[in-house]
Formats: C-alpha cells, sequence, structure tokens
C-alpha cells in the first residue's frame, strides 16, 4: 500500500491517493486513511487469541509456583488492558500483584522473579520496573508489585533505575486511560512513535495525547492527530506529567531533556510530510 501526495494541515480533510495492485488506486480522505492503517493494526484484545491471553497461560504457573501463597492476582495491565495495543510492537505486561505478607525487599522481589524465570528457560532481561521476556513472538513484560494493604489496589514496585520504590496503582491508570476515550489517536501515535523509532514510554505517550487533546471536543481524528503532533513540538518537552495515582511519580521524569527534544523534533518534521511520512 503506497500513499502518494497530500499534506498533513491541522484542519481539514487532506485526500490520500493508495495504490492497491498494478494501476488500480483508491483515493480516499485522512481520516480514512489512518482508519485503514488501525484496522490493518488490530490485534485481539482478549479471548484466547489474545497475545495477552496467550501470555497468561503460559506465566501463570510459573508465577504461582514462584510466588506460593504471597500471589494475590496475575492481569494485564499495559496496553492490551487499556485498549491502545497494535499489532506491530506492542509488548504484553503482566502485572504480578503479591500479598503484604511477601516481605521480601522489593529489590529482592524483582531479582528473585529474574532468576526464577531464567531457571525455568527463559532468556530473561531487565528494565525499569520489569523483566522481559519473550514467548513465542511477543515480547512479555512482567511487573512484579507488592499491595501496600489489602483494601486497595495500591502497590509499591522496585525502580531499578534509581534503585528504590514508587507507588502505582494500574487499575487507575487503566481507568485513565480508557476514560479518556482517545484510544484511536492513541494507537496512531503508538504507530508513529514505533515506526520514528522514539524512546517514548507507552503511558507517558497516553498521557501526553490526553492532555493535548483536552480541550478538543471534536472526533475528526485526522485533526486530532495533527493536534497531539503540534503539542508534542510546541509544548512537550516542558510539560509536567504527573502519575493520577501518586503525585510524587512524575512521569514526565522518565525521560531526558534529550529524550523528550527527539519527541519535539520528530514530531516537528512529521508536520511537514505527507500522510505516509507520518505512518505507514
Amino acid at each position: 500500500m503506497t500513499v502518494l501526495g497530500s499534506s498533513l494541515p491541522s484542519f481539514g480533510y487532506p485526500f490520500v491517493e493508495i495504490a492497491l495492485q498494478g494501476t488500480r488506486s483508491l483515493k480516499m480522505n485522512a481520516d480514512g486513511y489512518l482508519h485503514l492503517i488501525l484496522r490493518r493494526e488490530t490485534v485481539p484484545i482478549s479471548g484466547p487469541s489474545s497475545p495477552a491471553s496467550l501470555a497468561m497461560s503460559a506465566m501463570l504457573p510459573i508465577l504461582q509456583r514462584w510466588a506460593g501463597v504471597h500471589l494475590a492476582n496475575v492481569m494485564p495491565s499495559g496496553s492490551y488492558a487499556k485498549g491502545t495495543a497494535i499489532l506491530t510492537g506492542t509488548d504484553v505486561d503482566l502485572f504480578i500483584s503479591l500479598k503484604t505478607s511477601a516481605t521480601q525487599s522489593l529489590r529482592d522481589i524483582y531479582e528473585n522473579l529474574f532468576k526464577f524465570v531464567e531457571a525455568e528457560g527463559y532468556a530473561p532481561k531487565r528494565q525499569n520496573v520489569s523483566i522481559n521476556i519473550k514467548i513465542g513472538q511477543f515480547d512479555v513484560d512482567l511487573v512484579p508489585a507488592r499491595r501496600q494493604d489489602t483494601f486497595s489496589s495500591d502497590h509499591s514496585l522496585y525502580r531499578r533505575r534509581v534503585d528504590s520504590w514508587t507507588k502505582t496503582n494500574v487499575q487507575k491508570h487503566i481507568a485513565y486511560v480508557k476514560g479518556a476515550n482517545r484510544l484511536a489517536e492513541t494507537r496512531v501515535l503508538k504507530l508513529w512513535r514505533n515506526q520514528k523509532k522514539l524512546d517514548f514510554p507507552s503511558f507517558y505517550l497516553e498521557m501526553a495525547v490526553i492532555a493535548a487533546l483536552r480541550y478538543e471536543p471534536g472526533r475528526q481524528l485526522s485533526k486530532n492527530v495533527a493536534t497531539v503532533l503540534e503539542f508534542l513540538r510546541d509544548s512537550f518537552p516542558t510539560e509536567r506529567f504527573v502519575d493520577p495515582s501518586n503525585t510524587a511519580n512524575i512521569i514526565s521524569d522518565d525521560l531526558t531533556d534529550s529524550e523528550r527534544r527527539a519527541v519535539r523534533d520528530a514530531a516537528a518534521l512529521s508536520l511537514t510530510q505527507n500522510w505516509q511520512g507520518l505512518v505507514k
């Protein structure tokens, strides 16, 4: 599929010509093109064929052996739970909730899980708050955390970069993203991030999309995507993003100044290109 022509203004319906087979072509507006891309990027969110379900089936028996009586729950917590997953390049996040009876330090919990899955034959990689493994063709991020009490969904988890811990609440994160009703725009921007090879953590990106569109009541996808890119170009590098479940956790600290500038520069360039230059 090839896109011919079309600029990327922040308003109106620029038309896109898509070459199909041979000399056949189809003209559609920018919204039609983006929705076509999103249909291509559709991935089962739930059910037996969902990557999240397959990862759960593979890992749950292992995690039950690892945690024993201290295991409270295992659940998808990232893009699959929020509805922002894309077929190309979305990790499966499995949030491992441990009971308060798991009294080891959070660092020891993290390291013990790493060693356990390694002994099970996986090749784990340490990340900031998660442990990455491969299950078939999918990247799976295991996120171990301990409940702060038995009555709420607040958890403490280890942050390897700073050798410390932070409070999180993935249920609030899921509700925050789904409640904003900007899933289509977020999926387009995630594909854009992946194709531009940007270091831009998913929750940070999801929050940026929501912030950019907070005063935009319209549902015209192409206009909203352009509005997000303008926000990333103009405001993002200095915008402060605070975890909605923990005001002490500054999400914008997850990127350095140079990494935020790289996002800004990519957005500025995309705003000068055609729609194929944005996502394809």
